[in-house]
This record gives structure tokens, sequence and C-alpha cells, in this order.
């Protein structure tokens, strides 16, 4: 089959419902000569979740143009981006992740055997890649390693190093897999044109970038392995598929973001190559398209329900699910599952006494939230930094005797007749920190998205909160924050590293809310935001 396609069918297959190419006529030039030899990794951090089988249909695609694939499992990766695997549990996840995404491929029907799959660590450890790894550090600056990692690197106030070297290591992968594309999100974009512009200056080739669009969840922000709320997970029942859809963002007629239309399109159709919409026969009956576009049209002129396409959606999803489902009830995978992610509230912190059981959660104390003391509070004046343009002093009430000042640059985001008696969210346990000459005696917490520009909004307290109230993460409430926060231990780094806005505009650490005794903390349009 793969022998009796011309070069422009090659080439149809492998660019089909990407986004964008970088490198096209490389490409070109390439299947004129040979197969392509082209890799996807992913860091083994959150379970996988059906938005994965978007990359799986792409390589579907990349096996039928006669390819050669490697899968990279992105184990130190994982660890470099603020820790979002601990280093004990990588071995763990990068066996999940070869059993789940192997078995993924296997319900698509793709032949495992043409793949090859490789462990980050396996190489990425050598003597040659570290020094490689130390070569790209004394070229690469500060700026560009922090702009490639914005959109794929968890982005906190004060970064890890290790999250600065990500980018470099990724851009390093393709010289040692020796391939001539990489495969990946659109997210990932910034990270390839890193390696575009670093790689020839170390001797290596510029290789082609493929890059698929980012599927929507189901609250119609990006779907994302730490936000519960946006996904399905593999291995979530018929039951919880059918909970999750029916709550999911599918307004009639919207074709924007809408997370179960893009399921139609990346993965349905790349399978199936038709979708039939189920539909009671008073209704119409059951109706076959052959293109998305079709459904998309009959969608957007409200001939399609989103209670009719949901439902069909979750028929075709389950087809997918199950052979996944089968598989993961061995004794061994069920083991494997449980003991690369935990249940938070049976780790071996959740045993440790009164202290442990007051966190609610059974986190190690060491990373607790309720540690920190999170309170709302309220602006009563904004005046200019004395010693610095970008910076401006908040007098802020936070519940005591005298309000605290605190040193922000929120003012280059929102105007100083906004802040005025705002009330905001105060971090007050923090040592006191100079800036420019004059003490910062708290941080006041916003929600933000990295890029061009940078966005920033401060968060929100429920209406009719109160300077001083405590904001707590919910299963949290009982337990005392620290008096003060030992900057050595990072407490507050490892606690702001989970904390994030999700798809309903709603602060959370670890997909638990944050809240107040009046309601959640929200802000006003930042999905999918960090909090710093």
């Amino acid at each position: 089959m793969t022998d009796q396609l011309s070069p422009d069918e090659k080439l149809h297959l492998i660019t089909r419902n990407l986004q964008e190419v970088l490198g096209e006529e490389k490409l070109k030039q390439v299947l004129q000569e040979r197969e392509l030899k082209v890799y996807w990794g992913t860091a083994t951090t959150g379970k996988p979740h059906i938005a994965y089988f978007v990359p799986m249909c792409k390589i579907a695609d990349f096996l039928k143009a006669g390819c050669e694939v490697t899968i990279l499992f992105a184990d130190l990766h994982a660890f470099l981006d603020n820790m979002k695997a601990p280093w004990e549990l990588l071995e763990l996840r990068v066996k999940y992740y070869e059993q789940v995404i192997k078995a993924m491929l296997e319900s698509i029907g793709v032949p495992l055997d043409k793949l090859k799959f490789v462990k980050g660590t396996d190489f990425q450890l050598s003597r040659e890649y570290t020094l490689d790894v130390y070569r790209l550090s004394s070229m690469v600056t500060e700026h560009d390693a922090k702009k490639a990692g914005a959109e794929v690197v968890k982005q906190v106030e004060h970064p890890m190093l290790s999250g600065l070297l990500y980018p470099g290591l990724q851009a390093l992968d393709e010289e040692y897999l020796k391939v001539d594309a990489q495969f990946g999100g659109v997210d990932q974009r910034k990270i390839f044109t890193l390696a575009e512009k670093y790689l020839p200056s170390l001797g290596y080739a510029k290789r082609t970038h493929l890059m698929n669009p980012m599927v929507p969840g189901l609250t119609g922000a990006k779907m994302s392995s730490s936000e519960e709320e946006s996904k399905i997970d593999l291995l979530d029942s018929a039951g919880d598929v059918k909970k999750k859809l029916k709550k999911a963002f599918c307004e009639p007629g919207n074709i924007q973001n809408n997370g179960v239309l893009s399921f139609v399109k990346h993965v349905v159709f790349p399978l199936r190559g038709e979708f039939c919409i189920k539909r009671d026969p008073k209704f119409g009956g059951d109706k076959i398209y052959t293109a998305f576009e079709e459904v998309e049209k009959d969608f957007a002129e409200e001939s399609v329900h989103p209670g009719d396409l949901k439902a069909s959606v979750e028929v075709a999803l389950n087809q997918l699910l199950e052979p996944i489902r089968k598989k993961f009830e061995s004794p061994e995978l069920r083991k494997l599952t449980n003991t690369a992610y935990p249940d938070p509230s049976k780790t071996k912190g959740a045993g440790k006494g009164a202290k442990a059981a007051a966190g609610g959660g059974g986190e190690d104390d060491e990373l607790a939230p309720s540690r920190v003391d999170i309170r709302v509070g309220k602006i009563i004046s904004v005046e200019k930094h004395p010693d610095a343009d970008s910076l401006y002093l908040e007098k802020i009430d936070v519940g005591e005797p005298e309000p605290r000042t605190v040193v922000s640059g929120l003012v280059a985001y929102v105007s100083q007749e906004d802040l005025q008696d705002r009330l905001v969210l105060v971090l007050c346990n923090l040592k006191p920190q100079k800036m420019r000459g004059i003490e910062s005696q708290a941080m006041l917490l916003c929600a933000s998205i990295e890029g061009e520009p940078r966005r920033v909004e401060p968060l929100d307290p429920p209406e009719g909160s109160s300077p001083g109230e405590r904001v707590f993460v919910e299963g949290y409430e009982t337990a005392k924050p620290d008096d003060r926060l030992n900057p050595k231990k990072k407490v507050w780094e490892k606690v702001q590293a989970d904390l994030k806005i999700s798809g309903a505009c709603v602060a959370q650490w670890k997909d638990k809310q944050l809240m107040t005794k009046l309601g959640q903390i929200t802000c006003k349009t930042l999905k999918g935001g960090n909090i710093s």
C-alpha cells in the first residue's frame, strides 16, 4: 500500500488536519528521496485523556504514509516541568503511559510493530547529551528559554531553573533521536522555533515541525490533565462519559471552542471516514455524514441539536474506550494505575495524627496548601513608587490594625482608578522583601497568561467578602497557616505550582477550589491561567 503512494499522496496524509507546518519544502524534499523519520514526545505527567486520540490519529496517518515513527516518553521533561511528576514516581508513570498509549493505538487499529518506543532518560543522561545541554545553555538567553516554554511549561512568578532547561532539551531530542521532523501541538510552536534557531549553532540540522491544533476541552478551554472538568479520562466508565458529556459546553449553533464538535473532526472522521448522528425518527431519524464540513454546517444552522451530537459522540467515544477499559481490568494494570497515580487521601502523610487530619486532604505536610496564609484584602490607596516607574505601592487592609504595604506592578494591567477600594487576594505570610528600597509586606495574587502581551487580572473574592477573611482550599478549611513561611523550604513555590484558573474561571489547587466562607474565588476572563 505505502509503496504505491506518490510523494504528494504521502504529503497529504502527513499534513492533513494539521494547523501549521514549519519547513514544508524540506519535508517535500525528504519524501522525494526516502521515508520520513518523525517523532512525537509526551511528558509523563498527568493521566492521558481523550484529547490524546488526536495525536494518535496523526500517528496512524504517518504510518499509512510509510513514515518511521518514534514515540518518546519524556520522563525527564515531566520532572523538569515544575516537578509535575515526582522523581520517585517517574518510572511508574512511564510504564503507565506506555501501557495506555499502546492500548489507545490498538483501539484505533494501529500496528505496534511499526513503532519505536523510547524513554527520555535512556539517552538524555549520556555524556554526549549532557555536554550538548551545557553547550546549548551557553547560547540560549533566559528570555528565549522562558518565551519558548511559555505555553508548555508551568509558569510561576519565580521559575525554577529546570523549567528554563526544558525547551532546550526538547530541541536536542530531535538530533539524538535522528529524525527529520518533530510532531506536536501548536502550543509548542515557540519550542520548535527555538530548535530551528539554535540547533544549527551546534552544527545540527534544522528539522521540520508538524503542528496539530489544540482541541478544546469540555468547558471550551484547552483540555488539560490537571483540570478535571475539562476532560474525559481514558479509563472513565460509560456512566462517567455520559455525565461529563452532558455537562460539556455545546451551545446550539456555536462552532467555536466546541470540544464535542472538535472530537468529531479530529478523531472520528480520520478514523472512520464517516459519522452517524443518531436521532429519534420523529426528528428525521439517523443521518450519516461523510464529511466533517457537512456536520459543522448543519450544527451551525441548528439542524443538528446539541443533545443529538453529544449522544452520537458518546457512542463513538465508548467504542474507542471499551478496549482500553478491558485491558486495564487486569490486576497488574490496576495496581500500576494506583501506584503511578496514588490517591492523595491515601498517601503516607494522611495517617500522621491530628496534624495530617487537619489538612483535610492527606497531602505531604511540606506541600499542604493550608500552610499558606491567603486573605481577602481591600485596597485603600495606590501611589507610584518613588524610585521605580513600573512599580506602585498599594496600602491594603487585610483585617489587621494597620494596613500592609504591597509593592507590585499591577497598575500596568489594571488602572489605578479601578484598583481603588477593590477587594483582592493577598498572601500574608511570606517574609517581607525590599523592592527598590521599600519593604513589601505581602503579595497581591493575580491570574495571568504569559504571551505577548502578557495578560493579568486580580483574583476576585465572592461578593460580600470582608477584609481579613481567610481563603482556603476546599477540604483544608480547619488547618492553620504557618506564622511565616521559611523561604529556604520554598513552600509557597511548591503550592503555587499547582494553582491555576479552571475553564470556568474558578481558582483551583490540584482541581480543588479556592474558597472563602461565602463561596469560590474567581477571575473575569483568564481561563487556564496561572496564579502568582
